[in-house]
């Protein structure tokens, strides 16, 4: 941008392919100025005008009976007040959508994913549609369409095996599935080339990128929390809600007792609320482990049944890490406690490991949606939620929380699974299965784990 302001005085216009000023004022307002312009330390401190995107303040859309209820208090307490009821609000429903099953529960994330995919969308929306140019919108709704067929069918093709094999029509789409998903892709980025306007072609590319980290960041983390969902809606539940408790238990503590400053990207964050939300949420995720880990409706995989048509994960024979396990403590706590073995659940051992990563490192996927809106002078991504904002900042932890879990489980928990081998079994043909009997059977036979009576028949 410097460069080219140089250029602006003199020389052939022809070398900066006849970039306007009109299209230098716009990547002023997308932030892309030269760095270090009248930066402050204070949120906008210094920063001009030019460097403030087009994006209108959010609006206060809180329920006319509650503002009522609460006319004589403080801002302050009121924001307070705001955010309890409607925190409880979506605690409830929360409960009640995991009591719908995991239909409803895959259905909700899907909702969310586009949510925010249009949250964050709309703020560029709002400075690139200024220029005409409506491909970008198009383009962008039509590259989350691309994105979602790919890792749906890769969901279809890994858990529904059965289905597919009694479906035809599902046999030639998931055979051909990342073909079909590659040239759907390649339908996208060829709009986009057409779509390249003179003049426009540096915000063009701009608003490309930033469709795609909008992708990664949001399409990818959601399809994640459906694979931890498949695993036993346990893995779904407790990361979740423990990022929700430290979430609200950080807020509280701060607001009691915060005092210190944690991060300049979050002035309000404060290292009392850091910390009180650390333990509550290690304590939290113990207790809550310890009551799911009870029940098979929460720790059965999620599979689909091909005799019933639909999710079960009601019955099943819980996994070791769902069996009361006795535990030696060390000399220091027997000494100190008086005991020497405890019963756990070993899934509540991993939850310690799950909630230290909610409270320590998750919220930096919180400074990090900080960041990104101090960059755009905006308090909110929207005004969904009154006193919350908008769906994206009440899911900027959640994502990273579900990365980190779907890691966690292929590195240390997940093991080979029957279920989804069979599933691939049956998709292949006559020939190939009686080939892997044969192979198995052999194999059996050979470390003496058939019956007698079976290798003599044989």
């Amino acid at each position: 941008m410097t460069e080219l302001r140089k250029r602006g005085g003199g020389g052939d216009p022809d070398s900066t392919e006849n970039i306007s000023d009109k299209e230098t004022d716009g990547e002023d307002r997308l932030g892309l100025a030269a760095e270090g312009e009248g930066e402050g330390e204070g949120e906008g401190e210094g920063e001009s005008k030019g460097d403030t995107p087009d994006v209108p303040p959010s609006v206060d859309n809180t329920p006319e009976c509650l503002n009522k209820a609460l006319e004589g208090l403080s801002s302050r307490w009121k924001n307070w007040w705001i955010r309890g009821v409607l925190s409880l609000a979506m605690i409830f429903g929360f409960f009640l959508i995991i009591y719908l099953g995991p239909i409803m529960l895959i259905l909700v994330v899907m909702s969310v994913q586009i949510k925010c995919f249009h949250e964050i969308i709309t703020i560029g929306y709002r400075v690139y549609h200024s220029y005409e140019l409506p491909w970008f919108r198009t383009l962008s709704w039509y590259f989350l369409v691309c994105v979602n067929y790919f890792f749906y069918g890769e969901t279809v093709a890994d858990y529904f095996g059965a289905l597919v094999q009694r479906e035809e029509p599902l046999q030639f789409l998931v055979r051909y599935h990342r073909f079909i998903s590659f040239a759907l892709y390649l339908a996208g980025f060829c709009m986009f080339v057409l779509s390249l306007v003179k003049k426009h072609y540096r915000l063009q590319f701009y608003m490309f990128a930033w469709t795609h980290v909008t992708l990664l960041i949001v399409v990818t983390q959601s399809h994640l929390v459906i694979q931890n969902l498949f695993e036993g809606m346990i893995w779904f539940i407790v990361p979740i809600s423990i990022v929700i408790c430290n979430d609200i238990m950080a807020y509280l503590f701060g607001f009691f007792f915060g005092r210190t400053p944690l991060i300049k990207l979050s002035p309000k964050k404060t290292w009392e609320g850091f910390i009180g939300g650390f333990f509550s949420t290690v304590f939290f995720g113990f207790i809550g482990a310890y009551l799911l880990s009870q029940y098979q409706y929460f720790v059965c995989p999620v599979e689909y049944s091909n005799e019933r048509y639909r999710f079960t994960s009601l019955e099943c024979e819980p996994s070791e890490l769902f069996v009361m396990q006795e535990y030696t403590l060390p000399a220091m706590v027997q000494n100190t406690l008086r005991w020497r073995t405890v019963n756990l659940y070993p899934f509540q051992v991993h939850s310690i490991f799950l909630s230290c990563f909610a409270s320590l490192i998750a919220p930096f996927g919180g400074f990090f949606a900080s960041g990104f809106k101090r960059a755009f002078k905006i308090k909110d991504f929207a005004d969904t939620i009154p006193g919350h904002g908008g769906i994206m900042d009440r899911f900027d932890c959640q994502y990273l929380m579900a990365t980190f879990t779907h890691v966690y489980i292929a590195s240390f928990i997940r093991g080979p699974n029957p279920s989804k081998v069979l599933q691939q079994l049956l998709v292949l043909s006559p020939e190939q299965q009686l080939n892997i009997f044969n192979t198995l059977r052999s194999h059996l036979r050979d470390k003496g784990m058939l019956p007698p009576a079976v290798v003599e028949a044989q």
